[in-house]
């Protein structure tokens, strides 16, 4: 297997045993009076996420060699999403979800930065392709990115500020 397979075929996983816990969490939220907001903007989500794996599998050639220092920057960005899902626990799903009254997360990494799962999905939508030379895919996905995620922010910020007490 190639370096882009393995890392393929990582991220599908991940992001499948993601979903899994993310379903559980979403059914343990509903139960504990969550709401769930910005609905319309997920299908762009998932879409941008399954078209950026794709694209990559699709137009990169499997024996491109890996670039070794991005290889690490990627590493460390896995580290970085695995301490924002063990931050979040319960709470961590890939909707906006919020339970009206509960503080808002701010210890892990919530103490250095407002959203840090979507830093850390900006740096591995530029840096996995780039790992392969793909800079037009790393631009292409980012822009499109930026774009649902300039939205998705939004939407959180201000369910967060509507239904979460002061933490």
């Amino acid at each position: 297997m190639s370096a882009l397979q393995w890392v393929v075929g990582f991220l599908v996983l991940q992001r499948l045993a993601e979903l899994a816990f993310a379903r559980r969490n979403h059914r343990l939220l509903l139960a504990r009076g969550a709401v769930e907001v910005g609905r319309r903007h997920y299908p762009a989500l998932v879409c941008l996420h399954i078209g950026w794996l794709v694209a990559l599998a699709a137009t990169v050639d499997p024996q491109t060699p890996v670039f070794p220092p991005l290889l690490g920057l990627f590493a460390l960005l896995e580290c970085g999403r695995v301490w924002v899902i063990a931050t979040l626990g319960s709470r961590w799903t890939t909707r906006v979800m919020v339970v009206p009254g509960e503080p808002r997360i701010r210890t892990g990494p919530y103490r250095l930065a407002r959203h840090p799962n979507y830093l850390i999905v900006c740096g591995e939508i530029a840096v996995v392709p780039l790992m392969f030379g793909a800079w037009s895919l790393a631009a292409v996905a980012s822009v499109l990115n930026f774009v649902v995620l300039r939205t998705r922010i939004a939407v959180e910020d201000q369910a967060l500020e509507e239904a979460c007490t002061e933490g």
